[in-house]
């Protein structure tokens, strides 16, 4: 009997554990084919952290029994011209769906980050800041989806220098992306029982540019009168995320804000280390740590928090219809931060890396060995 056919089995069998309640998935209109009943999936190991983390991920997978095949590919701060940022989107248009570490951007360079979300049309960035039992922070019962219009706004690449001095930095606003991405955020909250929308603008300064996203969303929000709907000033809403952030639901907002707020979010339950984010468009699907650090600082000491990295790939697995597998990494992480207490350096503790990730393996032969217990008997 195989493993991967039948883990679901194995996870309808055991107890639902509480803790799959922390995350959520979401699928997109396109269908991935797998051949041969596997996935293949582009991997972009990035910078800094980012290639040990990537390590720890494959081995992870690899035990929860996911049928996934990666083909990696290097995109990074040395490897970042234009043929090597052409070979990866040529393999994620190929296999639909990618994870990915954050790719650092040198001087003068601009930012493969930003190309990609670009040029592949992810559209939406979702983060889901939600408070995880275990952490010490100064806000507990925390629950919010941050998302982001990922292709316009300051990311435009818009910027020239008038005379000597002077630059003008184009921000684009457009009817068409700021009313996407806004049905994306209702629809989003109508399948997930979410109860409010909150735009996110500076409409009161930019009257054009955000009043023109304001005033999309605020039209949106007439087609779904059983969600509710605010919009609140982008500087008054920072805070308010540190003050009281209990009050927000989903928060959809321009490219520029998603970034500040989600990096804060991320700071208000344990920071980069445990919040996984994902970028979506109509045919493809980045996974990757909700902030883009690529933690250079701490690179090779064995002291980097997978939590994210790992979330990230247990929603990528939940994406590509490997819910059972994706639930299975999921839950061992949740344990080994909130029962057990394993945490490294930036949650106060002092475990490593490798400690981390080896009590989830150990977690997960469990659960995999539990399953082979009931079934053979």
């Amino acid at each position: 009997m195989s493993f991967s056919r039948n883990l679901g089995k194995l996870l309808s069998w055991q107890v639902n554990n509480e803790f799959s309640r922390y995350t959520y998935s979401y699928s997109s209109n396109f269908t991935h084919e797998a051949y041969g009943g596997r996935h293949t999936v582009t991997l972009l190991p990035g910078d800094g952290v980012g290639p040990e983390l990537i390590g720890h991920v494959k081995e992870v997978i690899r035990f929860s029994g996911a049928p996934i095949d990666f083909e990696t590919i290097n995109l990074d701060a040395d490897h970042g011209d234009e043929d090597y940022l052409s070979h990866a989107m040529l393999a994620i248009k190929r296999n639909g769906v990618a994870l990915k570490a954050p790719i650092e951007t040198k001087q003068g360079s601009k930012s493969k980050n930003v190309e990609l979300r670009t040029k592949l049309d992810l559209f939406a960035n979702i983060i889901h800041i939600k408070s995880i039992p275990g952490i010490a922070t100064r806000h507990h019962d925390i629950d919010i989806h941050i998302i982001r219009e990922n292709t316009e706004g300051e990311y435009s690449n818009l910027e020239h220098e008038s005379v000597p001095g002077v630059v003008e930095n184009l921000k684009i606003i457009t009817a068409e992306k700021s009313t996407r991405i806004a049905k994306f955020a209702f629809d989003y909250a109508v399948k997930h029982n979410r109860r409010k929308v909150t735009a996110i603008h500076k409409a009161n300064i930019m009257k054009l540019g955000d009043g023109l996203f304001l005033e999309c969303c605020t039209n949106m929000s007439k087609l779904y009168p059983a969600i509710e709907f605010e919009g609140m000033i982008v500087d008054n809403c920072s805070m308010q995320m540190v003050s009281k952030p209990q009050q927000f639901d989903v928060m959809v907002m321009p490219n520029l804000y998603g970034n500040i707020i989600g990096n804060l979010g991320a700071g208000l339950i344990g920071g980069p280390g445990i919040v996984s984010g994902m970028n979506l468009g109509d045919q493809f699907a980045i996974f990757e740590t909700g902030t883009r650090n690529s933690g250079r600082s701490i690179q090779g000491k064995n002291i980097a928090n997978p939590a994210a990295m790992l979330l990230a790939s247990s929603q990528m697995l939940d994406h590509l219809g490997l819910k059972d597998h994706g639930k299975l990494i999921r839950e061992s992480v949740k344990k080994v931060i909130s029962e057990e207490k394993i945490h490294t350096p930036d949650l106060g503790g002092q475990a490593t890396t490798l400690q981390v990730v080896q009590a989830i393996v150990k977690d997960i032969k469990e659960k995999t060995q539990q399953w082979y217990t009931h079934f053979n008997h």
